[in-house]
């Protein structure tokens, strides 16, 4: 790689970061509740230090209850999605796939729309989102195992559309047999992903999950570089394919369970973020994973402010991002290649 070209993408891996403050600080200003960047400084200071703002006990209420917990479900929700996209796009070798690749949202939507039929609490249905996700995801690594082959990767591909296409019936019965009227719309509303009734308190039972998650694709991301090598090649160099194959599906699946819990589904992100970080700073895991991360949580957080500013009724974060990933996504296939970097 020549000087220059490595100087870009320093410059490239640098950009989502100096760019994600101000998304921050618009999301936090952008709202029905009008607010000035001052406003917003004075209630934080007086947060911080704990004395009087001198602003309207509503405002900060806004600031504190909504907009803050909101933005940052967004950083950590949009940031789970971009990394485990990088993972998996790495690990398959195919900028195409995102990681609904092996089922897990529609496992995290059985659970979730399961729960919303029996009328259990919130912190029941994101339970059973969580835990519907990491089965779908367990389904499909067992029947792998147990199918064998040649080509393991493939072999998970497969497992997943079967295992994702079960799930998804599913869900389908779960929505004819809702109650049109009090159910079904609920279960709608959650199927196309919104950060309305994320508090505090979920992002701290949330914490745990995405951290865990997270820490194998961190402490391996140099080794994911050489995952992306045909399969007997990378044994060849000695790396221990399956158990570190293991290890980073484990850290994606459990980051996409915890996001799809919090969140509800929220497509295109894990597809098209780490693509655009890839334009940014080039294959190399190393710099991906920090790019995917960074340019995820600013994605969310733009696209959950426009959701509830654009018009008075908040539109389902999965139409806008549909909206933005679907003609990327189309893009994409036209300038497709058989080998990517």
């Amino acid at each position: 790689m020549s000087k220059e070209r490595a100087s870009i993408r320093r410059v490239g891996g640098l950009l989502p970061w100096l760019l994600l403050p101000l998304v921050v600080c618009a999301a936090c200003l952008a709202g029905r509740y009008p607010m000035t960047a001052g406003d917003l400084l004075a209630i934080l200071t007086a947060g911080l230090s704990g004395h009087d703002s001198g602003r309207p006990a509503a405002m900060e209420l806004v600031v504190w209850d909504l907009r803050l917990p909101r933005v940052a479900a967004g950083l950590a929700i949009g940031a789970a999605l971009g990394a485990a996209g990088a993972t998996y796009q790495s690990l398959f070798r195919n900028p195409l796939v995102s990681p609904d690749i092996l089922g897990v949202s529609a496992g995290a939507s059985l659970g979730a729309v399961v729960a919303i039929l029996l009328v259990l609490p919130a912190i029941a249905i994101q339970a059973a989102a969580f835990l519907g996700g990491l089965a779908a995801v367990g389904t499909v690594y067992l029947t792998a195992l147990w199918v064998r082959g040649r080509d393991p990767l493939l072999l998970l591909v497969l497992a997943g559309v079967a295992v994702g296409s079960l799930f998804g019936a599913g869900v389908a019965l779960v929505k004819v047999l809702a109650d049109p009227y009090d159910q079904l719309p609920a279960i709608t509303f959650w199927l196309l992903g919104s950060l309305a009734a994320v508090r505090g308190s979920d992002l701290l039972n949330a914490f745990g999950p995405l951290a865990l998650g997270l820490a194998p694709l961190v402490l391996l991301r140099w080794r994911v570089n050489l995952m992306t090598l045909p399969e007997e090649e990378a044994k060849a160099l000695g790396v221990p394919t399956a158990p570190l194959r293991v290890a980073l599906v484990a850290g994606a699946t459990l980051m996409t369970s915890a996001a799809v819990a919090l969140a509800g589904v929220v497509g295109w992100i894990g597809l098209v973020v780490p693509h655009v970080a890839r334009l940014l700073v080039g294959p190399d895991f190393r710099r991906l994973l920090p790019a995917a991360m960074a340019l995820g949580g600013g994605f969310l957080v733009l696209v959950d402010t426009l959701a509830r500013s654009v018009v008075t009724r908040e539109i389902p974060l999965g139409v806008l991002t549909a909206g933005v990933g679907a003609p990327f996504f189309l893009w994409l296939l036209a300038r497709a290649r058989h080998q990517w970097a």
